[in-house]
């Protein structure tokens, strides 16, 4: 999704992960990828995966990245740079599907802890993150909210009672958490001086994708291209023993847990030139232009 935006904006690739050796020197100063599979808002999210790299250690990465610009170009020139920087983050679903939903610990967890009492606080915990990310001179913020995670091929492969419905309990998780985010992200845009955060709304556009997906020149909707096993290959993550689908072009869902390249790709149009649904209170493209 942010990799189709920004060639639509005039990128000329994706960014280069952080932890890359070659990611250094000039380079930076044309964008980074921080993110990391299975890290998320709170710090024990996706422990069950070894290297992950959680939001607080992301922006401790940007620093890092921070101070190396300003080494190279000096202050005033870094927060130049930052303050017409474009910062996309996309956090939270991980916080659900490796954390309160994960089968060996959910029970209980949700037994000690309400839905509302963790959303509470994840938004909690994110709005510090957030003006973190603020404070260290970005001002140019996109926050995509969760998607509709409850119709994910491994959330109906470990919810085989659903058939191919999207499994409810995920997605009123999902609706939960965005209620809350967004007022967050204007609360922030309100409330620091200068800031531009951006709220898209991801879960609109999947879950119209998903109920439309005939209209968007798709077959499978509910199945991931990339599969080893379930019904809908959502058992096992894509790997090297996994069999890959016919053409990808025709699957909302790459993989058990990720939309394939033409579902990001209608995701990233709708961001970078959709209306107050998709998008608010600006487009990406308007973003870009402030």
């Amino acid at each position: 999704m942010v990799y189709f935006a920004g060639l639509k904006l005039g990128l000329r690739g994706y960014a280069p992960p952080y932890l890359a050796p070659s990611t250094f020197g000039a380079v930076v100063l044309d964008g980074v990828n921080y993110a990391s599979g299975g890290g998320g808002i709170l710090n024990y999210t996706g422990k069950i995966f070894g290297g992950k790299i959680n939001l607080d250690a992301q922006l401790d990465n940007f620093a890092n990245t921070r101070q190396d610009i300003i080494s190279s170009i000096g202050l005033p020139g870094a927060l130049k740079l930052f303050a017409k920087s474009i910062f996309s983050v996309t956090m939270g679903s991980n916080d659900f599907i490796n954390n309160y939903l994960t089968p060996i610990v959910s029970v209980a967890e949700q037994k000690l802890i309400s839905p509302e009492s963790f959303v509470n606080m994840l938004i909690s915990r994110y709005r510090i993150q957030l003006t973190r990310l603020y404070n260290l001179g970005a001002r140019k913020v996109i926050v995509a909210n969760v998607g509709s995670i409850g119709c994910i091929p491994y959330q109906r492969d470990v919810n085989p009672a659903t058939g191919d419905a999207c499994v409810s309990f995920p997605n009123q998780l999902a609706v939960l958490f965005n209620e809350r985010l967004r007022p967050l992200v204007m609360e922030l845009s309100s409330n620091l001086a200068g800031s531009k955060f951006v709220y898209a709304d991801v879960y609109n556009i999947v879950s119209d994708i998903i109920l439309n997906f005939r209209s968007y020149d798709f077959e499978n909707p509910s199945s991931a291209c990339c599969y080893i096993s379930g019904q809908h290959g959502g058992l096992i993550p894509c790997g090297p023993p996994s069999k890959v689908c016919i053409n990808r072009s025709k699957y909302v869902f790459w993989d058990a847990y990720h939309p394939s390249d033409a579902s990001n790709m209608i995701i990233a149009k709708r961001l970078l030139d959709g209306g107050a649904a998709d998008v608010y209170p600006i487009n990406v493209r308007e973003l870009a232009t402030t």
